[in-house]
């Protein structure tokens, strides 16, 4: 038979011919690793990666930009995973990593532990060598059991090695850390997985959307009616606010509840703003006060760890008899983990304090005017001396008076976003720069570990796209300095102060020994830090008053710039270790 179609005959029918035999030649159509895996994250809302490209991911990373994700490309995978980290919990969604395999991979896996002692919900990605080679340690590229070393240090962990699997993983991966309480996980994509193949029909209904992946958990209903009764039977209670009611986003019922109740608050650091830290009920500013002589305590979302001197101690006032607790928390092995917990309330932060405000009777005693308005007077007397301090325009500058002037911004511009880290830059700004919207203020988090500022600031820039103030200590900023040449390559509103005093804690140490080096904590002196921004197209600004650094703040803030101020701060200004000195051993003999 002719397979010559008539010049005469229909163009309808001479393309439906062409369309045949295309049919008939052409191969099935397929789908590979690399796009399974993208398109499994993005079925599931998640459009950006911060990573680091390298061997075997570098063409994932072309792929998710050419599919349209955002693909932010770090100089350092650590610094890559806190940005993870840091937008899983601006978000609610779990921030992702990606990795080379070996080295690539260990330097993501301090950000997943840390992530995972934050709570935040963070998957590492990274690419890995292959098994048979792993398995018999013959010595492939970057070979390494990434698995195993991963799983001791998050939720969860998972390899895939067949691309009908990658549908499974993804969805095992995000389910793992989102629900309960958040957390890290590690998923391993050995090279091979990548150019598999398969039908693309077959490979996309391979796919899994995850539904509810953190369902809500209510409160058993005498848990809220016990929990409400040692409450109402108190005398002096406090309410004490951690990161976890952040990350909750249940800013109406917490507010509503404090407000109901009278019960005066205190916030930890990542949860100021919740209630603005200006809240007539705040307690923040009488800390010392409220912890030793509070009677019945509630925790909503934040845990008895050394942050709170594990809740025992002259802290909590011990010499004056034992304290109870209320304790709302989504993971029941949290419980007990320090003190006795009289009345624990276990579920979703959400639900939780929603039926302890629908517990409250109409006519719910508020607290003595004794114990409100003793904590009124403190609070009072030391934001009174506080603000005689923060008046002050000393040269150089102390890190009271530079914070003021970021306080004060913070003040005009209450949707921007704070970055902190740092020992004394920690400890003052922790105190000085009040919050007024809730997730404005990300910081070191559980361990204090450093290193998480540029991190963190790129994440915030770039899931939020509200102006970022990143307060660094020098010594703190040195972990991921590098990191301020991607935030000039994205273009992101971040304006990094450097409170620069010479050296970790302060620039004054000599070498005990005479030698010709410097003593272990000093750095090189008046050092330019905003050269480093201004070698990538950003802003630097040498500032050595409050005013100065006033005019490159605000400019900073309006312009979305990016900059970097060198703030000069007096180099005896600055203690030991900060506020938690009593943790840094002495020796001996120095205690005699």
């Amino acid at each position: 038979m002719s397979s010559v179609i008539d010049k005469d005959a229909s163009p309808a029918l001479a393309q439906a011919g062409a369309k045949q035999r295309s049919e008939e030649t052409s191969p099935a159509s397929t789908i590979d690793g690399f796009h399974l895996v993208i398109e499994g994250l993005k079925l599931n809302g998640i459009d950006t990666i911060f990573g680091l490209p390298g061997i075997p991911i570098t063409d994932l990373t072309r792929m998710a930009q050419a599919e349209g994700m955002r693909v932010i490309s770090f100089r350092h995978e650590q610094n890559a995973g806190n940005a993870a980290a840091a937008a899983g919990f601006l978000t609610q969604k779990p921030g992702i990593c990606l990795t080379v395999s070996a080295p690539g991979f260990l330097n993501g896996l301090t950000a997943l532990a840390n992530a995972t002692t934050n709570c935040f919900p963070m998957i590492l990605i990274s690419g890995s060598s292959e098994r048979e080679i792993v398995d018999l340690q013959q010595g492939d590229y970057e070979e390494m059991d990434q698995l195993a070393i991963a799983r001791p240090l998050c939720k969860a962990a998972y390899r895939v090695l067949h691309a009908e699997d990658i549908g499974v993983g993804i969805a095992r991966a995000i389910r793992s850390a989102l629900s309960g309480r958040p957390g890290g996980v590690y998923l391993d994509l050995p090279a091979k997985l990548f150019a598999q193949t398969l039908d693309a029909e077959i490979g996309r209904r391979s796919l899994i959307q995850v539904v509810d992946p953190a369902p809500r958990q209510i409160p058993a209903p005498d848990a809220v009616h016990r929990a409400l009764d040692v409450l109402k039977g108190a005398k002096r209670p406090l309410i004490i606010l951690g990161k976890g009611a952040a990350y909750a986003r249940a800013d109406a019922q917490i507010r509503a509840f404090v407000e109901r109740t009278g019960i005066p608050y205190l916030p930890m650091s990542m949860a100021k703003g919740l209630l603005p830290d200006t809240h007539a009920l705040s307690a923040a500013a009488a800390r010392s006060y409220v912890l030793a002589e509070a009677d019945v305590v509630m925790l909503i979302g934040a845990r008895l760890n050394w942050l709170l001197s594990h809740g025992k101690g002259k802290t909590w006032g011990a010499e004056k008899g034992p304290k109870q607790f209320v304790q709302v928390d989504i993971s029941p092995t949290e419980i007990d983990s320090n003190v006795a917990i009289a009345a624990p309330v276990i579920g979703d932060i959400g639900s939780c304090v929603s039926a302890l405000l629908a517990g409250l009777d109409p006519g719910w005693p508020k607290p003595p005017a004794d114990w409100t308005g003793g904590i009124a007077d403190r609070r009072a007397k030391n934001q009174a001396k506080m603000a005689a301090t923060l008046a002050l325009r000393p040269s150089p500058m102390t890190f009271q008076s530079a914070l003021s002037v970021i306080r004060d911004q913070v003040k005009a511009r209450p949707d921007a976003i704070v970055v902190n880290e740092g020992a004394n830059t920690l400890d003052f700004a922790r105190s000085i720069v009040d919050m007024y919207e809730p997730r404005k203020r990300i910081d070191v988090g559980t361990w204090g570990v450093m290193g998480i500022g540029m991190g963190f600031a790129v994440a915030a820039a770039v899931v939020t796209g509200k102006p970022v103030i990143a307060i660094e200590g020098d010594s703190a900023f040195g972990f991921s300095g590098m990191e301020v040449e991607t935030i000039c390559r994205y273009r992101l509103p971040v304006c990094v102060v450097v409170f620069n005093n010479n050296g970790v804690y302060r620039g004054t140490d000599i070498n005990a020994g005479g030698g010709a080096d410097v003593a272990p904590t000093v750095f090189v002196k008046d050092a330019r830090y905003e050269k480093l921004m201004e070698a990538f197209g950003g802003v630097g600004v040498y500032a050595t008053t409050a005013d100065q650094l006033q005019a490159a703040l605000a400019e900073a803030v309006a312009s979305g710039r990016p900059t970097l101020v060198n703030a000069i701060i007096d180099e005896t200004a600055g203690t030991e270790s900060g506020r938690i000195t009593k943790l840094n051993p002495l020796s001996a003999a120095m205690k005699k």
